[in-house]
């Protein structure tokens, strides 16, 4: 298949520096030494402008096309924060920093969007200009929303932006996208059930928070099984319930905290709005009282329909069609980029890590081998998008 030829002659190069970040890993806006080493490599490629410390710790790095500056600027994103995790993959590159770890391929991301970079920087076969975004903490630190607030599109006149993420289980060489939404909207809520507490032996004497909260946790599953359409997507999950100090005593509280995954703006203000009616509703049966606090985090990680397309073509041209999914099931899991796309017009595309261990997996490991695939594929769309 036609991967660009500049890109596979340094594809081992390119692998390189992707093991060299991984060794490094930071965390959410602490990514000095790897935006440092980012724009190193900007310098060095001979990008027109690096621009450092936007939303925070982020990097742009710009390139004119043959034509010099002006005309139509496009804008691809890379994530460069780690995870809290202690690595167990047993690489020789594995993780220097105890209890951080490139447990979702960032450091890939960043290393094939490099490989392009210092491709286009070399060739410049394209008119208009090209932003390249290196982005921190993407790992629930909102680092796209600071990056913007920051004023990345008022400083760089992005007209549209792109973005790519690396799947396990897909097939190396082969990308995935959808022509609307590709991630959900992933919201948190915490119920703080107030009650009464006594002695566990005269539990008539006391307003049972704990009684309460697994009668909560039950009843929340009905917001996903009784008030949404069945071919909608919402997923309300119950992940964390404290309560109590001793075996012969009911408490005074409970906390049970959770999170929302939602497709549709709709159906997730359905969901904000159900957990606290039946919150209430719940806690008064009980004689309880709830707080709710219901926290929204990233939006829907939208496509736009045409753009979708256009990097579907992109992508056939660099592995053939056959290993192109148009249509590919969404996932629930939440990405910042999303920001963006509500800022620009876009798309957000997957391309397969292979059989690796799963994405946030203490031995999950980016696979070098689709660092061709996905160089070539930037390469291809700012060729094509700046014709």
């Amino acid at each position: 298949m036609p991967v660009n030829n500049r890109i596979a002659e340094d594809a081992s190069e390119i692998a390189g520096w992707r093991r060299e970040l991984h060794a490094v890993p930071e965390i959410l806006y602490e990514v000095h030494r790897t935006a440092a080493y980012v724009a190193e490599k900007l310098h060095t490629f001979g990008c027109d402008e690096v621009a450092t410390g936007i939303g925070r710790t982020g990097v742009v790095g710009v390139v004119h096309g043959r034509g010099g500056p002006g005309g139509r600027m496009i804008g691809l994103r890379a994530d460069m924060d780690a995870l809290p995790i202690n690595e167990e993959t047993g690489a020789p590159y594995a993780s220097t920093l105890p209890g951080a770890m490139h447990a979702c391929g960032h450091d890939g991301h960043m290393a094939m969007l490099l490989g392009a970079a210092r491709s286009l920087c070399a060739s410049r076969t394209f008119e208009g200009s090209v932003a390249f975004i290196f982005q921190p903490a993407e790992e629930g630190g909102a680092g796209a929303r600071a990056m913007i607030e920051d004023g990345l599109f008022e400083r760089f006149a992005i007209a549209e932006v792109y973005g790519m993420h690396n799947i396990p289980g897909m097939e190396i060489g082969t990308f995935a996208i959808r022509d609307t939404a590709m991630m959900a909207a992933t919201d948190e809520f915490s119920v703080r059930l107030l009650g009464h507490g006594g002695h566990a032996a005269i539990p008539q004497q006391s307003r049972d928070p704990i009684l309460t909260g697994a009668a909560l946790v039950q009843a929340l599953q009905q917001i996903a099984a009784r008030n949404v359409d069945p071919l909608d997507s919402l997923v309300v999950s119950v992940t964390q319930f404290h309560a109590g100090f001793a075996r012969n005593v009911i408490p005074d509280d409970a906390m049970v905290s959770g999170t929302v995954r939602s497709l549709r703006e709709e159906t997730r203000v359905m969901a904000e709005h159900r957990i606290g009616e039946i919150a209430a509703g719940i806690a008064s049966a009980h004689g309880c009282q709830a707080e709710v606090s219901y926290l929204r985090n990233y939006p829907v990680t939208m496509n736009d329909p045409g753009r979708a397309a256009f990097c579907a073509g992109i992508a056939a041209s660099v592995v053939g069609e056959a290993k192109v999914d148009r249509a590919v099931a969404p996932l629930m899991g939440g990405e910042d980029f999303s920001f963006m796309l509500e800022r620009k017009p876009g798309a957000f595309i997957f391309i397969g890590n292979g059989d690796s261990a799963g994405l946030h997996h203490a031995r999950y490991d980016f696979a070098d081998e689709a660092i061709p695939y996905g160089s070539s594929y930037w390469v291809a769309l700012v060729e094509r998008a700046l014709a």
